[in-house]
């Protein structure tokens, strides 16, 4: 072949390479532009209602602006960036395993709705992005004093739109955004004239005064037991060691978490409708001559996060709000109710066992994880009846009458919400505590004890000697009342707490 032919040929080829690019390039255009439309999302994403539920929302269906936002738009970083790509490119390969793999009446569709999975799929530039304004015209005060603590905290405290905005894209008849107004509605029943009367150690049911609710307490006999765990227990933590013997005395302890039927109670005649202070309220409330007490603000939105009340645990109020229902419940019925120690919580949860359950069963066989669990599956054998955690809470709270009772007649000590004790959080406090010590209560550190773990926990996280503790700033981060807010917890859904009462003066416990 001659020199001009060959010059010729490589021109072909060269021209054919670059007419089959430029070809891959509107191909590879014309697909990341059709994978982007809301049809395309539709085919992997085949939640029944996931598409009229988007076509009724604000995104969909605003009248006043006449804009329509496709799914892209938020479920997607803005377009033109690096992230966008790769986050497009996950998704797709994560969508399309799962419409290969999943069998869909076996996918948790409530779950995909609760804020904590949203915060994962919602991206906060994108809603930035579009809602350039935080201030729009016809905004309200309780608008204004939000956004405002929104610009102020983005950054520092990493605060996303959704969280206040979780009906934004998708319609949510039972959600609802903005300040619960009035009185919270309660299962009506008799109001209680008088309350209990205690002359024996004994359980009792306490009936609180001028209202409807009850509490049944249980009474827990004084002696001594081992707390904490030792390294040979699976799972064992540094903060539960070293063990020691602590002596505790006698007490009540309620049966079950504060409800929302006994919670409503305090707040239909506590509740304070304006901001008053914390200082204002940590010093009425403190005081042992005071006769009444100032309780929470009007929570925002729905705090049961839609999942019922009655008999359900109350959930989402703070450290604070557990100490100041228990200061009103002693004002209506002259006893002394308070949140239990974290010794006496241990007592009370092991019932007279040294196990890492108060029921039988090794905390290897029920964990998910490790490799032959993951393989064969679990062991439910008797954890399913005694503990409301991740393998069946169907990842909500569950009413008390789902759980058998302990030995002492005690409800969801373990699993369901986690609870409130008295004592302050500190990792080296059994370092300090003696063996033979009487009810010890630690009083070092910055955080409040919390013991139990909640519905969303493997049961390696629910033994008895599991130690948790509160997060107050990071709790408290996206509630739209900051900063005078002492009273909710917006997203913790897992959180609560039960009360015990000392024995009367007069009444023998021995």
């Amino acid at each position: 072949m001659s020199k001009s032919g060959s010059k010729k040929k490589f021109l072909l080829i060269g021209l054919g390479g670059l007419v089959v690019g430029i070809a891959a390039m509107i191909a590879f255009d014309w697909m990341w532009e059709a994978t982007s439309t809301n049809e395309s999302c539709m085919i992997c994403h085949f939640h029944d209602e996931a598409d009229q539920a988007w076509k009724k929302s604000i995104h969909n269906n605003n009248s006043k602006l006449g804009i329509v936002t496709d799914c892209a738009a938020c479920h997607l970083p803005p377009r033109g960036t690096f992230k966008h790509f790769t986050a497009k490119a996950k998704m797709g390969m994560k969508d399309i395993w799962s419409y290969m793999t999943k069998n869909k009446e076996d996918i948790n569709w409530d779950r995909k709705g609760e804020l904590d999975y949203a915060q994962k799929i919602v991206y906060n530039e994108s809603c930035v992005k579009c809602h350039t304004n935080l201030f729009p015209k016809g905004i309200s005060d309780d608008g204004i004093k939000a956004h405002l603590y929104y610009e102020e905290n983005e950054k520092k405290l990493d605060l996303q739109c959704i969280s206040c905005h979780l009906d934004a894209g998708h319609y949510m008849p039972n959600y609802k955004h903005g300040k619960m107004e009035g009185k919270a509605v309660t299962n009506s029943g008799i109001k209680y004239e008088e309350a209990a009367v205690v002359t024996e150690f004994k359980s009792f049911k306490e009936t609180v005064p001028g209202t409807s609710a009850s509490i049944e307490m249980k009474a827990i006999p004084g002696g001594t037991f081992t707390m904490g765990s030792s390294d040979k227990e699976p799972f064992h933590k540094e903060d539960e060691a070293p063990q020691h013997k602590i002596s505790i005395s006698p007490f009540f302890m309620a049966e079950v978490e504060v409800t929302w039927d006994q919670y409503w109670a305090f707040y239909n005649e506590t509740m304070s409708e304006g901001r008053t202070t914390p200082e204002q309220v940590y010093a009425n409330n403190s005081r042992e001559d005071v006769d009444a007490v100032s309780g929470p603000t009007p929570p925002f939105g729905f705090p049961d996060q839609g999942w019922g009340m009655g008999d359900r645990p109350a959930i989402t109020m703070t450290h604070y709000a557990a100490e100041t229902f228990c200061q009103w419940l002693s004002l209506k019925t002259g006893k002394k109710y308070r949140l239990p120690t974290e010794a006496e919580w241990e007592y009370a949860v092991r019932g007279g066992t040294e196990t890492p359950y108060f029921f039988e069963g090794n905390p290897k066989k029920f964990t998910n994880g490790g490799f032959w669990n993951k393989i064969f599956g679990v062991d439910t054998t008797n954890i399913n009846g005694y503990i409301i955690y991740a393998n069946n809470s169907t990842e909500r709270t569950q009413e008390p009458s789902k759980v058998r009772p302990n030995q002492y007649g005690l409800k969801n000590m373990l699993g369901n919400v986690m609870e409130y004790c008295a004592d302050k959080y500190d990792p080296e406090a059994y370092k300090n505590w003696k063996d033979g010590q009487k009810d010890p209560v630690c009083t070092k550190g910055d955080e409040y004890v919390v013991r139990g773990g909640s519905y969303k926990d493997d049961a390696s996280d629910l033994r008895c000697a599991t130690r948790g503790h509160t997060e107050n700033d990071a709790w408290l981060k996206t509630d739209p009342q900051n900063p005078k807010s002492i009273w909710w917890y917006s997203d913790i859904k897992g959180i609560g707490f039960r009360v015990v009462c000392d024995v009367p003066e007069g009444v023998n416990a021995k």
